[in-house]
């Protein structure tokens, strides 16, 4: 049996673009309700790296660093020049033109930051990176959602959008396995994330081997833009997306790192202490963040690390598209080999094994001391496949083979040809994966953030924010998603707010 209830406005999608928007509904005396399918708030930003570009801000003011929403504007197209063609450019100024105020409303809510940060083609220092970790916003949003009383409902499929005379008029959820129909006088806000978790819509929109690959998140499925395209609507730039690319698995435990409360206290006292603490005494602490499941190197690979499979067989050229490689693979699952030679270059700078945006390096002796469940030594290749399970002589064959192959090439593409692996004791780092860290895949939608049907004219009440409307925007380089996510939820949830007791809505 389908039960009613009404609100004034409905969000679908519990992570950063969601909670904007029911706070910022909830704020202008609106009756909310937030529907989040997953047991717990936290979406794609519970996952992220947690770092957001923005100008004006206190922290650039404090630093002497005179900067504006206009140089930002600027700046975003360099980071995929040969891509300018397909941005949006209006979505572009207002995301620049509105981050000031909304990285303001994140310090209002709680949230504290470190930064700002460089990160070049910028041409100034822009990136704040979240203190403690991504949680921290999940965390105060979420507990200032339920202060001033949206009503937040975990465990709540949103199955359908209904729709009358070309008009959102609420949802179909099922919780529980019953059936409930809410209905919206003000809208519904799609703010489910992206599809990097969908094999069909990436099979659809990328390719049939990127179909295979998994994502960070694995419950980002796209689930408001199915909805959407069966009312018409439109996902721009779907074949676009960050990956797949290479990734060590996440410790089986979170580290000490993740661990940490997100309190105001003590996220302030760790901003304070990156500003003023010797890097030598933070250095064994932030390692932590910066070995936990990050990216390694693609230069590891130009220098002469190979890539062996659970069989202890080399299946792929490391330096052509490695990633869809690996998610072919048995567990979809690898190993990184490398040998003394390799492990001293990969020591120091300027060779490192992976970075967190703009916090840290990390080499080797970092993963042997952070990380040993990623890490294996042997004095030879056998006794190195015998730890990792592989059967006994198969990745010995594996290097012999690929170091006869080196014998015979000088270059390849005009670069170096990478080295043998001769030199004992032998590394092997890994598994490692292949992942989607995020796609741009979003709806179409007007100035408004209203979701664009297929006749070319908004679906009146349906609005849609962070990846699930990103609507053509580019968001390369780091910190915009996350600006993207809670700017539009600002504005989705203040428009279908106002749509609640008024046709006029705010500009």
């Amino acid at each position: 049996m389908i039960r009613d209830e009404n609100w004034d406005v409905i969000v679908v999608g519990g992570g950063g673009a969601g909670l904007a928007a029911a706070i910022e509904a909830r704020s202008l005396g609106r009756k909310v309700v937030l529907l989040e399918k997953n047991p717990e708030l936290g979406g794609s930003t519970w996952w992220s790296i947690g770092s957001i570009t923005a100008t004006n801000t206190p922290h650039q003011i404090r630093k002497s660093i005179k900067d504006s929403p206009e140089d930002h504007y600027a700046d975003m197209p360099k980071f995929a020049p040969e891509l300018a063609e397909r941005d949006n450019d209006p979505l572009r100024r207002r995301l620049c033109n509105e981050m000031p105020e909304t990285f303001n409303w994140l310090l209002d809510k709680g949230v504290r930051f470190f930064g700002p940060m460089p990160e070049p083609p910028h041409r100034k220092p822009r990136m704040h990176n979240v203190m403690p970790n991504a949680t921290a916003y999940i965390y105060h949003l979420g507990r200032h959602a339920r202060k001033i009383e949206v009503e937040i409902r975990c465990r709540a499929k949103v199955e359908e959008i209904l729709c009358e005379a070309d008009e959102a008029t609420g949802v179909e959820v099922e919780v529980d396995g019953a059936r409930h129909r809410l209905l919206a006088t003000g809208g519904v806000v799609l703010a489910a994330g992206d599809f990097t978790a969908s094999s069909e819509l990436k099979a659809e929109f990328i390719s049939e081997a990127a179909s295979q690959v998994e994502a960070v998140n694995p419950t980002a499925t796209g689930d408001g833009q199915t909805m959407a395209r069966k009312l018409g609507a439109e996902v721009l730039n779907g074949d676009l997306a960050l990956g797949p690319e290479i990734r060590f698995v996440a410790p089986a435990r979170d580290t000490l790192a993740r661990r940490l409360p997100p309190w105001k206290l003590l996220a302030e006292f760790m901003a304070w202490s990156m500003d003023h603490m010797p890097s030598w005494l933070l250095r064994p602490f932030v390692m932590e963040f910066v070995t936990t499941a990050l990216a390694p190197s693609l230069t590891l690979f130009d220098e002469g690390a190979i890539l062996i499979n659970k069989a202890g067989e080399r299946f792929v050229d490391e330096r052509s598209q490695p990633a869809l490689a690996i998610a072919a693979q048995a567990d979809k699952v690898a190993y990184i080999v490398i040998d003394s030679v390799l492990a001293e270059t990969f020591s120091a700078w300027p060779h490192y094994i992976s970075t967190a945006p703009s916090i840290a390096y990390a080499y080797l002796p970092d993963y042997r001391r952070n990380r040993k469940d990623v890490y294996a030594e042997a004095a030879d290749l056998d006794d190195l496949g015998g730890k990792l399970g592989m059967p006994r002589g198969a990745l010995s064959a594996s290097v012999e083979r690929r170091n006869a192959e080196l014998a015979d090439t000088d270059t390849r593409n005009n670069r170096p040809a990478p080295r043998p692996l001769a030199t004992p004791p032998f590394i092997a780092l890994g598994p490692v994966r292949a992942v989607f860290v995020h796609n741009e895949g979003g709806l179409r939608i007007s100035d408004d953030l209203e979701v664009v049907g297929a006749d070319g004219e908004p679906i009146h009440g349906l609005y849609a924010a962070g990846s699930t409307g990103q609507g053509g925007l580019l968001l390369k380089g780091h910190g915009h998603h996350l600006a993207w996510a809670f700017t539009s939820g600002r504005l989705a949830g203040r428009n279908a707010a106002f749509r609640a007791v008024s046709e006029d809505l705010p500009g």
